[in-house]
């Protein structure tokens, strides 16, 4: 078969299910074709080397190297790497995160079956393509002031269940830092109390990878 002319895809996903779900769409296409499939960041990264695909289809959370780690080392050494993120989270942190890093689709697993082949297609155009819901999501919260390294790591350990007194000792700071922390990240996350600051967190995305 003669590829010259064909969308060249590199498939990432550490789940066989999803990558066999993205070979037959990917494969059934007269205008594309799969040239290869990695389950982690570290083979995605050296088969992008090898193949300079047009199209990367990059899972987020995966083991070994995540896919934003991946995302990034692949745009610092290809920039005009085409990258389209699938992911399960829906949050706007996340998105952001992969947008800055220079992803030009971010696409929802749910969307797969509907939107995966015409995302695939419009990316390869020069297009950037955001879901509508996560668009919201990202103008809703654009100007919020993000929360620090610092403050995610004390916001893990109390979804953990940890104490401000055990956070404290887990930080190697005092119990006061931790409080004052806590008063920032409800401050920022517009939360009543620590439940609801997990809550949110974890809705948006904040204590993802």
């Amino acid at each position: 078969m003669n590829t010259t002319h064909l969308i060249s895809v590199l498939s990432v996903d550490d789940h066989p299910i999803v990558r066999e779900g993205i070979a037959g769409a990917v494969d059934g296409e007269p205008d594309m074709h799969l040239i290869g499939e990695a389950t982690n960041g570290l083979e995605a990264v050296a088969l992008h080397r090898l193949h300079r695909p047009d199209i990367t289809l990059m899972d987020l959370q995966m083991p070994e190297m995540s896919g934003l780690e991946a995302l990034e080392t692949i745009r610092s050494e290809a920039p005009s790497a085409r990258i389209i993120i699938l992911t399960t989270y829906d949050g706007d942190v996340q998105a952001v995160r992969a947008l800055r890093a220079g992803a030009q689709g971010y696409l929802l697993k749910s969307m797969l079956r509907k939107d995966l082949l015409a995302t695939i297609r419009a990316v390869h155009n020069g297009e950037r393509c955001i879901p509508a819901e996560i668009a919201l999501l990202i103008a809703e919260h654009v100007g919020d002031t993000v929360l620090t390294t610092r403050e995610i790591q004390v916001l893990r350990l109390v979804a953990s269940g940890h104490s401000n007194k055990l956070t404290a000792a887990r930080l190697s700071v005092s119990e006061d830092t931790v409080k004052n922390h806590m008063s920032s990240i409800l401050t920022k996350l517009s939360a009543n109390d620590r439940t609801h600051a997990v809550t949110i967190a974890m809705r948006r995305g904040f204590l993802d990878g």
